[in-house]
């Protein structure tokens, strides 16, 4: 190659070498100090110069929470004691969409109609889905006294046994439970004959009223329907949505079920309904959730009232002030099978 040649090689390189050197004088756009990249519909990726008062301010809020050693420190202060009387309440905190004091708000940014960037400040939502509507609520059964069947521990008594002594000798004999004491008077001498069947997929009324069938249980006499539950075959168990609904007072229901031979296996009584004030189209009503078992055994459901029941009144409150509601012996019951 000649020294001419050289020459001419020489001048295009030093050229490229030179507008190499500018062009690495900085990196892309989206790396300078100032900008943000984002993309836009088409995918293609673009960068916003951020407004100089927000780079200020970001400038200020990091040097505030930087530490000696050049470290970022927490949103949470490591050096905060927390007490019982200064630690953060968990539900406020929630309601707050998990900001603390002294945090920024969560933001978004966005674009006008000019073209200028534009930042929203906002609350989180912190509602659960839930109270969002998005999901039912889980049901939760309805608190009661419930009595099963227990194993007997009598055995057999010993030569000369007195059945008087405990009297005589003033030792008071072990109350009856109330499951026994119900299972003493009830319930092989019903009858299936005026049973009521279980209707699935809709709530049906259960009525006790003056025709009703009646019986004198170990909680007094009481009008009764005997309801059919579903085959265990089909359903191994469910729950059971029980109203009683408001008319000339209220009817508050005892539960029992029963196997196939029309023996009791539990005793559901003392049920804490909630009432549900009256509307334009519905009457009020109270109400409970109660477990069903066909799996084990439960066969018939019977449902009837106490007289310790019938002595006391439901009180709710009113536009006008509170209102007692009086427990009644006749009335009119809905029933339905939860589906989820």
């Amino acid at each position: 190659m000649t020294t001419g040649e050289r020459r001419h090689l020489a001048a295009p390189l030093l050229t490229a070498l030179i507008l190499m050197g500018c062009q690495s004088g900085g990196g892309p756009v989206g790396e300078r100090d100032g900008y943000f990249s984002w993309v836009d519909e088409q995918g293609r990726v673009q960068y916003t110069r951020i407004p100089d008062s927000e780079r200020e301010a970001a400038r200020s809020q990091a040097d505030d929470t930087s530490l000696s050693d050049g470290t970022q420190a927490t949103a949470l202060q490591e050096d905060t004691e927390y007490t019982l009387d200064n630690f953060p309440d968990g539900d406020e905190l929630a309601k707050a969409g998990n900001v603390r004091p002294g945090q920024r708000q969560p933001y978004f940014t966005w674009r006008d109609a000019d073209g200028n960037v534009r930042v929203s400040y906002f609350t989180p939502d912190a509602r659960t889905d839930v109270e969002k509507g998005l999901i039912a609520a889980p049901i939760e059964l309805t608190p009661a006294s419930v009595y099963h069947r227990t194993e007997s521990h009598y055995t057999e008594p010993v030569d000369g046994y007195d059945p008087d002594a405990f009297a005589i000798l003033g030792i008071d004999q072990e109350p009856e439970d109330e499951f026994t004491a119900f299972d003493r008077l009830c319930c092989d001498q019903l009858s299936a004959r005026t049973a009521q069947k279980w209707q699935e997929g809709r709530e049906f009324a259960v009525r006790l009223d003056q025709a009703s069938a009646e019986h004198d249980f170990s909680s007094g006499r009481s009008p009764f329907q005997l309801i059919a539950l579903p085959s265990d075959e089909t359903t191994q168990a469910f729950v059971a949505r029980v109203r009683a609904y408001a008319h000339n007072g209220l009817v508050v229901p005892s539960l029992a079920l029963l196997d196939r031979e029309f023996q009791p296996v539990r005793l559901v009584t003392d049920l804490v309904m909630d009432y549900t004030p009256e509307t334009w189209r519905q009457r009020g009503y109270l109400e409970a959730w109660v477990p069903v078992f066909p799996g084990r055994g439960e066969r018939w459901l019977i449902v009837f009232t106490r007289d310790r029941d019938l002595q006391g009144q439901t009180v709710i409150d009113t536009r006008q002030g509170p209102k007692a509601i009086p427990h009644v012996r006749f009335g009119e019951l809905g029933i339905a099978t939860f589906e989820d």
